[in-house]
Order: structure tokens, then C-alpha cells, then sequence
């Protein structure tokens, strides 16, 4: 599906980059939000409006810039538009960063504005919001001899992903006997109670599992039969398996049914851990580690005191931070401006803290930005 999730080095590569010919540029799909189509359908026209929107950003350039690192840009464009692999993409969005020195292309299934700016350094605001919540996850369905595992992509597609090393008679360990669901082992072994079976079958599945995704930075949802739900929880270890299940026997639901199931438990997962953190932020604010006024955090940024950074999906206070961490306030947008938040999400980024970008309802004090410290000031 061609779609790129950019990882914490490249945030760090982008946000410590310096350049008086720094050009970001955010190129939409045609089509209103709701009904945009996938680039790939009409590349052409994307193609055009980042041929247009680099002519834009160009001529804003200052006076200053050499002709060669102009022709440069142009350069690198072009390029990118003769890619044609770049363009077969289900994403709604591009974001591309472009200098003299180089250029970083992203493919995002958000529906991004059009925008383009120039300064010494890239834009990379637009590219955090978008990649904030990263709309990736498994769900695991799980049945008597009936095991299917679904990859929900960030493209919004999903796909059944083959698990290997299961045995072929995995259908034949266990069996539903008619006394309200218990299962008995089918071969005449009484040795085992059934509990102690529903685990060894869960644990064989699990086994399979972890060989496709341990590692993975994902979230898993289950969805299980009522017998086997609490027996894989038991012998579970991958870290990011969701509390929340599918609460539907899954061998009554298509791909399609169990892929829509399965992200509207992580869009609850999502919102729970935003509260929990809330909670957090309350108790290390009393405690001199947590804060929601702009200076104070900016300041520790800087520092690289942030664990936690949360702001305003649709904060535009635009001004300069120095190297000390002290922030300046402007009037109203211009070259020589960036947006506040923006700019102190990406000092975070560079220190190992996380970010996230939310609604402002889910800020607290109504604040435009809020975090917890690794220590007080």
C-alpha cells in the first residue's frame, strides 16, 4: 500500500536539519476530505500541484540563496515526480522536505492540507500531528482448530497475515463437548483437565504469533471464543496485547467485520491511555514534575527533561525559541516564525521523549500544551 510512518530518527534527522533553503511542502489529494481519492488513482495531478507548490516556495526564497542551491531544489523535485513507484499509493497525503542538501518524501493516509513554507529549517508540525497515533494493530481471532491473524495497516486496509509452525491436527486438539461449553481433549487422555489443555492450545497459537510480530511496536486485539478468551490472556506475554477484546465469537465475522471491530477497540484503547495519563499529569504536577504553560515546558525541552509531551492538534501560536529554551511570542506569522508547539514537540523528539498530538478537550486546563518531566526543575 505504499504507505511511510516516519520513525523517532527520522523526526530527529528532519528536526535538527539547518538550512537557509529549507522548503516543507504538503501536497493533498484531489477531492474534499471525506471523499478524497487515493493518490495513486490520479498521480498526475499530485504530481502537479508539487510542481506548483515548489514554484511557490521558491520564489519566496530570500534573496540570498545561491542559484546553484535553487537549481538544486528544483532538482531533487523533479526527480521525485519521476518516480513512479513513489506515486502507486493508497495515501491522501505527501509530505516532502527538500534542501540543497537532499530530500525526505512521506505518504500519508491523513487527509493533510495543502501547505507549503520556507525557512532554515523544515516544517515537520504537520508530519508530527499526522503520525501521532499511528493507525496500526493486530487482531488475533481465535477459535477451536481456527486461528487467523489480521495486519489493520494505516492505510485503513487490513490483510490476513500467514502464521507458520502451527500443527496440521491443531484442529483436533481440543473439542466442544455439549456440557455448556467445557472442552474435553478428543484423544483418550485424562490426565490433563480441560483448563490445562486450553492453555497448551493457546500457548501453541501464541508461539505462532510471536513469531510474526514480536518485536513490533503494535497494539494486539483479541478476538477469541468465550472459552478460550481468558486462557490465551493467561499465558499471554507480548506486552501490548489490548485489555479491551472483540466481545463476538469470531468464526461468525467476515475480515472486513473483524478489521472494523478491531479498530474501534484501539480508537477506546487510545482515549483510556489519554485519561490515564490525565491522572498522571495531575499527581506529577503537585510534585513539581509536570506542567501545562508553554515557557516552563519549553524550557525543559530544551533541557531534555520531557518524558511526555501532549499538544493541541490544531495549536498555530507561532514565534521563536532560543537555544536556552526561552520562547518569544509573535504578532502574526512570518518567515522567520514556526509554530511554538511544533517547535517544542520536535526538541523533545530529539531527547527520547514521546509526543502526541490531540484534540485540545483532551488537554487539561484547556491548555495548549501540557507535559510530565523526567525530573523537577
Amino acid at each position: 500500500m505504499s504507505i511511510d510512518i516516519p520513525s523517532a530518527e527520522d523526526f530527529a534527522e528532519l528536526t535538527q536539519h539547518r538550512h537557509a533553503a529549507s522548503v516543507s511542502l504538503y501536497v493533498a489529494s484531489s477531492g474534499a476530505d471525506d471523499a478524497r481519492a487515493p493518490i495513486g488513482r490520479n498521480p498526475e495531478a499530485a504530481q502537479v500541484a508539487l510542481r506548483t507548490a515548489a514554484t511557490e516556495a521558491l520564489a519566496t526564497l530570500p534573496g540570498s540563496v545561491p542559484a546553484e542551491d535553487r537549481e538544486r531544489v528544483i532538482a531533487e523535485v523533479a526527480a521525485l515526480e519521476e518516480d513512479r513507484g513513489f506515486w502507486s499509493t493508497q495515501a491522501r497525503s505527501i509530505a516532502v522536505f527538500v534542501s540543497p542538501s537532499g530530500l525526505r518524501a512521506f505518504r500519508l493516509m491523513n487527509n493533510l492540507n495543502s501547505h507549503c513554507s520556507v525557512g532554515d529549517r523544515f516544517d515537520v508540525g504537520p508530519l508530527i500531528r499526522a503520525t501521532t497515533f499511528a493507525h496500526s494493530g493486530y487482531v488475533l481471532a481465535l477459535t477451536k482448530g481456527s486461528v487467523r491473524l489480521l495486519a489493520l495497516e494505516a492505510d485503513a486496509s487490513c490483510h490476513e497475515v500467514q502464521l507458520t509452525g502451527l500443527p496440521d491436527d491443531l484442529g483436533l486438539e481440543l473439542q466442544t463437548a455439549d456440557n455448556e461449553g467445557r472442552m474435553d481433549r478428543q484423544r483418550a487422555d485424562g490426565n490433563q483437565r480441560p483448563k490445562v489443555q486450553r492453555r497448551d492450545y493457546c500457548s501453541t497459537v501464541q508461539e505462532a504469533v510471536l513469531r510474526q510480530i514480536n518485536g513490533s511496536a503494535h497494539p494486539l486485539v483479541l478476538a477469541a471464543s468465550p472459552d478460550l478468551e481468558p486462557a490465551y490472556r493467561e499465558i499471554n506475554t507480548y506486552q501490548r496485547l489490548v485489555e479491551e477484546g472483540i466481545g463476538v465469537n469470531p468464526a461468525s465475522l467476515s475480515l472486513e467485520d473483524l478489521g472494523k471491530r478491531g479498530r474501534e477497540v484501539l480508537d477506546r484503547n487510545y482515549a483510556t491511555q489519554l485519561a490515564a495519563w490525565r491522572e498522571r499529569f495531575g499527581t506529577q504536577r503537585a510534585h513539581g514534575r509536570a506542567s501545562a504553560k508553554l515557557r516552563e515546558i519549553a524550557r525543559a525541552a530544551t533541557a531534555g527533561r520531557v518524558d511526555v509531551l501532549l499538544f493541541d492538534l490544531a495549536a498555530e501560536r507561532e514565534g521563536t525559541i532560543d537555544e536556552y529554551g526561552e520562547v518569544t511570542v509573535a504578532e502574526e506569522p512570518s518567515a522567520h516564525t514556526y509554530g511554538l508547539a511544533d517547535e517544542v514537540a520536535a526538541r523533545v523528539l530529539r531527547t527520547g521523549g514521546t509526543v502526541k498530538a490531540v484534540r485540545s478537550a483532551d488537554l487539561p486546563d484547556g491548555a495548549l500544551i501540557a507535559a510530565t518531566f523526567r525530573s523537577p526543575a
